[in-house]
């Protein structure tokens, strides 16, 4: 649900490739950036506009096929191209495929791995020092020789078949963002990475019942709620003695997690975050790569909720912290003050200093300019609904200044340059589509102003557009933002039937202030024209940029209190907009929304009197256990509020209009959460549609005519037991 819940169905059917072409991929200088235009690679000068053609694409052929480029990377001496083509998806994100290596001094082009499956290899890298390539392929790293093609196996998996060197089990890559595996040391002589042992981890079965008349069942490596999790440990392997050094991590590696491990500024230490099994205790060590011993610098600790595992800064570093000051020190991002708020550390970590003071969150830590003292971060401390760009000094820390421009309410997001002088800024508000611009930092100047956002802004379209942003406080007390999208010929006198769309969990929030607001991709037409009002609110336990009393709220509480803010939102609605018709009031919402679709159906069926649920967890203890324990504990000890928390503890209240739909290859959120919902609806007669897609994982997508189909069934499902139009 962290990651499986934040990513909704529209997401995952944009995202091609975990590294894909939707990144920024700068030169070396930061003065550019590279891109494929017709097969070719070519560089874009920020200042000038100047392209040039960096690689024709007579060089980008193999044995006389074009490769169709999904990522590229340069060497860092610039020497050399790794270039990633023909991927496959792994879980969520096409993070397999075939890499290839352009010596661009001589000219030659080799496939990496050639005698390895086709389209096994995995995040491939180049040393630093440009002479080799590691990768991962079939649970095991390999190293190769950038001009011989050499390949050598680093690690084996030889009669342990549930051993996985380099890469993640489907928890820890789901729940952490943890892919790629390993890392090379900055000298080129080392490989730090990540062993999973998932041999305690038991399979769930999926069953492909349409491909044969004959059934074949899918295994999947999935620790459920209450199951210990894969142990885990960080080896360090020497290139030049093959040998492994294991780092002493203390504790039961069957007990506890390590999401973060990187190399710490240098090639002899290692830094790493290991969190308890409760997610309670975060503790940082420092690691000897040579002799495997650690040493425990900074530890944070949470009685009454979890501890998050830390924001990476960028693709590029995956690691929750910023080394700073030539390596005595580091960024680290905590919530120990009640805020989301960036510390500079010591690197021994005895002292530390809180550069974000202020009773507001960082929402995402972007880019440290050293050389300027600018650190640079999003955060929106007027409105949970919008993000903007601030900066501040790390050295004298003070007021942070708001640096995205004053007329552009919304949200916006930032790739910056390596150098910090430049940024791709993207932006969009619920009257303003998506845009993008190039723009200078730290003064935020479009370096192209005719094509700058604030050409793209229209305070006509803010008029025109039937998007309202409302907030309200509930009985409860709890003050909550969202939007309200209205009919067209909008009449107040009338009443209009009103559709809530609902997440509620703590991976995702509905109510930005972004071109979504107010639009329903599910929804065959539009919602407006049909006469619908389509409104949707956050409530306690969202991500919200409220403090982490808000979000920590739900701790114990997922399907109890989000719920109830839920409802009681609906209740002043009620109150306050007299036009909504409160005989037709419907909620939809997909996983984790499908889940509050679930639970406000059952919990509060007076108000909600239709409901279209799907690839919802109908038992919470059904799920995986990094993300069910993190936020409701470890059962048996916690076990009533998994229970209370459950639809499916509730169904026998239904009395509304139920539509519930689910794939029955998701690995995410399980079918077998359909089929406990089905059996408990019918113990108690109760009616309602259901609708099984064969094959079909979380997202629902795959298979010609599906989302069509699905589209078509949620359209009639609401027109007819939601009846459009005034009244």
């Amino acid at each position: 649900m962290k990651n499986t819940f934040k990513t909704l169905f529209f997401f995952i059917l944009t995202i091609t490739h975990l590294y894909g072409q939707n990144k920024t991929i700068w030169t070396a200088d930061g003065e550019g950036f590279y891109e494929i235009v017709k097969g070719e690679i070519v560089k874009s000068q920020l200042k000038t506009t100047e392209k040039t053609l960096i690689v024709n694409k007579d060089l980008l052929s193999f044995k006389g096929n074009a490769i169709d480029i999904e990522d590229f990377k340069f060497s860092d001496d610039q020497t050399k191209l790794l270039i990633y083509a023909n991927s496959k998806k792994v879980w969520r994100y096409n993070t397999r495929g075939n890499y290839y290596l352009l010596n661009l001094t001589n000219k030659k082009l080799m496939k990496l791995g050639a005698s390895l499956p086709e389209s096994s290899l995995m995040f491939a890298k180049i040393s630093p020092d440009g002479s080799q390539v590691a990768y991962v392929s079939n649970r095991n790293i390999y190293l190769e020789d950038a001009t011989s093609g050499k390949i050598k196996p680093l690690t084996s998996t030889l009669n342990k078949p549930k051993l996985i060197n380099g890469t993640f089990d489907w928890a820890y890559e789901e729940e952490f963002d943890c892919r790629d595996g390993f890392r090379w040391s900055p000298d080129s002589k080392k490989i730090a990475f990540w062993q999973i042992d998932a041999s305690g981890i038991k399979y769930f079965n999926m069953i492909n019942n349409t491909d044969n008349i004959y059934s074949k069942p899918i295994p999947l490596e999935y620790p459920k709620v209450g199951e210990d999790p894969s142990a885990c440990k960080v080896g360090v392997i020497d290139l030049k003695k093959n040998k492994t050094t294991w780092l002493s991590v203390p504790g039961d590696n069957k007990q506890h997690y390590i999401p973060r491990m990187e190399w710490a500024n240098n090639a002899s230490e290692i830094m790493l975050q290991q969190l308890d099994r409760k997610q309670q205790l975060s503790k940082l060590f420092m690691a000897n790569a040579l002799t495997g011993t650690v040493q425990e610098i900074y530890k944070e600790a949470e009685t009454n909720a979890w501890v998050d595992v830390r924001t990476m800064w960028n693709e590029e570093k995956p690691a929750g912290w910023e080394w700073i000051n030539g390596g005595k020190e580091f960024l680290w991002v905590s919530e120990k003050d009640g805020w989301n708020h960036l510390f500079k550390v010591e690197r021994n970590g005895k002292t530390e200093k809180i550069v974000t003071d202020g009773a507001y969150d960082i929402i995402t830590p972007l880019k440290y300019d050293q050389k300027n003292d600018i650190l640079y971060f999003t955060a929106s401390p007027t409105d949970s609904r919008e993000s903007y760009l601030y900066k501040i000094s790390v050295i004298k820390p003070g007021q942070a200044e708001r640096i995205s421009p004053k007329n552009q309410d919304g949200s916006h997001s930032y790739t910056i340059s390596e150098d910090g002088k430049y940024a791709l800024h993207r932006f969009s508000n619920y009257y303003t589509s998506p845009s993008s611009e190039w723009v200078s930092l730290p003064d935020h100047k479009p370096l192209d102003e005719t094509k700058s956002i604030d050409k793209k802004i229209d305070p006509k379209k803010k008029e025109e557009s039937n998007v309202r942003l409302i907030s309200l406080t509930t009985q409860s007390g709890v003050n909550m933002d969202g939007w309200m999208a209205l009919p067209k010929n909008f009449d107040s006198s009338k009443k209009y039937p009103t559709v809530f769309y609902v997440y509620g969990e703590p991976a995702s929030l509905t109510s930005k202030n972004s071109w979504s607001a107010g639009k329903n991709n599910l929804y065959m037409g539009s919602m407006a024209e049909d006469g619908y009002i389509y409104i949707s609110m956050d409530g306690r336990g969202s991500p919200a940029p409220k403090g982490a009393a808000w979000r920590k709220a739900i701790y114990k509480n997922i399907g109890i209190i989000n719920i109830k803010d839920q409802a009681e939102a609906a209740m002043e609605l009620f109150k306050k907009y007299t036009y909504i018709d409160q005989d037709r009031v419907a909620v939809h919402g997909w996983s984790g929304g499908g889940s509050s679709t679930l639970n406000l159906m059952f919990k509060y069926p007076k108000i909600y009197k239709t409901g279209i649920a799907v690839a919802a967890v109908a038992n919470q203890l059904t799920y995986d256990n990094i993300y069910q324990e993190r936020y409701m504990g470890v059962p048996p000890a916690d076990l009533s509020a998994f229970i209370e928390g459950s639809p499916l503890t509730h169904a026998k209240n239904l009395e509304g209009k139920l539509l519930y739909i689910h794939g029955t290859g998701d690995d995410n959120v399980h079918y077998q959460n359909a089929e406990m919902l089905v059996n408990e609806l019918v113990k108690h007669n109760k009616q309602f549609q259901f609708m099984g897609y064969p094959n079909r994982s979380h997202g629902i997508f795959e298979g010609e005519g599906t989302r069509k189909h699905l589209n078509t069934l949620f359209t009639n499902f609401l027109k007819e037991n939601c009846p459009p139009g005034p009244r």
